[in-house]
């Protein structure tokens, strides 16, 4: 009880500290970097209307990087974010079919299923000891078998308006000309995640990223901490699926590899694959500069195929990065091995 009144006691660190001890320093470099290019290349991106439709298309990646984040950073994987965004949008089309009278009840219905997802995640993983890897692959393939079954290959049926309008819609205003629906869910998600993370479960789920052993004997409940953590993610992923709904088409391929791109945001934000280290707000920043990089991609006439490369180097530097400051890590740590004492007599 005394260690945890300690730790809520301690002074919430500056953000010139969090920005030192997470590592998401570079990631703001990056981002200003491409600010920069891009305002040689294309002033006009920046102007209110622009610059409103940029954030409006990239609200989803940030809401989904969120969501992948809480997993993360307590020493797990969700690779079914991608699948459970294609599912809901099918689910979606099927069961409105156009009607604008069942669009809230279909929005509460995709919502439960998308806890349910995370739930499962979050259970199988912790009480069965099922690593997330494998569980969360298992059921992304789940997840699109039982879509593709559901639909025969070709999903049916049509969003309402009053659906679409979260990700396509905004309020009308003189400047900006219109502030998107999906940019103001973005922002209210972002501070909620902030305020999770700077409670008391935002601070046990790092620490079980860091040293799950070492927080269970402290007192921190890490299954319940990493069940909630699945939960999360599948919960923003269903967001992110209202959000995406509003632009993209009904396809089977609707969030295809996105479980991937917000992994990638995530490690773009500094990060740790493994967990205990990282700040949501980095998080959020490697969306916006990943979402960044790919329209700069764009402006320069360069092949949209080169993203997923961006994506795989991306991820290859931070899994090396993160191997190397777990091996320094471990050094600091480690205990030094007493000499054998010499038989007496010996030289």
């Amino acid at each position: 009880m005394t260690a945890r009144t300690d730790t809520a006691a301690l002074p919430r660190p500056s953000v010139r500290d969090r920005l030192r001890q997470t590592g998401t320093g570079p990631v703001f470099v990056v981002l200003l970097v491409l600010i920069a290019a891009m305002l040689v290349l294309n002033p006009g991106f920046f102007e209110p209307p622009s610059l409103m439709a940029f954030l409006r298309n990239a609200a989803p990646l940030v809401v989904l990087a969120i969501g992948q984040y809480f997993v993360i950073v307590s020493g797990e994987f969700d690779l079914s974010v991608g699948s459970l965004v294609g599912a809901q949008v099918v689910i979606a089309a099927r069961l409105i079919d156009g009607e604008e009278s069942r669009t809230w009840p279909v929005i509460a219905l995709m919502i439960g299923f998308g806890l349910l997802v995370g739930l499962v995640n979050g259970l199988v993983t912790t009480l069965l000891r099922v690593p997330s890897f494998i569980t969360t692959l298992g059921t992304m393939l789940v997840l699109y078998g039982a879509i593709r079954m559901w639909t025969g290959g070709a999903p049916t049926g049509a969003l309402s308006e009053s659906f679409r309008q979260w990700g396509r819609m905004g309020i009308d205003m003189p400047v900006l000309r219109q502030l998107p629906y999906a940019l103001i869910i973005m922002v209210v998600l972002a501070v909620v995640g902030v305020l999770i993370m700077n409670s008391s479960f935002g601070r046990v789920l790092v620490a079980t990223g860091d040293n799950d052993t070492a927080t269970t004997f402290a007192g921190g409940r890490t299954w319940l901490a990493r069940t909630v953590a699945f939960v999360l993610s599948a919960l923003f992923a269903t967001v992110a699926g209202i959000l995406i709904g509003g632009f993209a088409g009904v396809t089977a391929q609707v969030g295809q590899g996105m479980e991937f791109t917000a992994i990638t945001a995530v490690v773009l934000g500094g990060v740790l694959l493994g967990g205990g280290r990282g700040w949501i707000v980095g998080a959020m920043a490697g969306a916006l500069t990943y979402q960044l990089l790919s329209r700069l991609l764009v402006q320069l006439d360069m092949p949209s195929t080169l993203n997923p490369t961006i994506q795989g180097v991306i991820i290859i530097a931070a899994v090396a990065y993160a191997a190397r400051q777990s091996g320094t890590r471990r050094t600091k740590v480690a205990p030094q091995t007493p000499a054998e004492p010499k038989p007496v007599g010996a030289a």
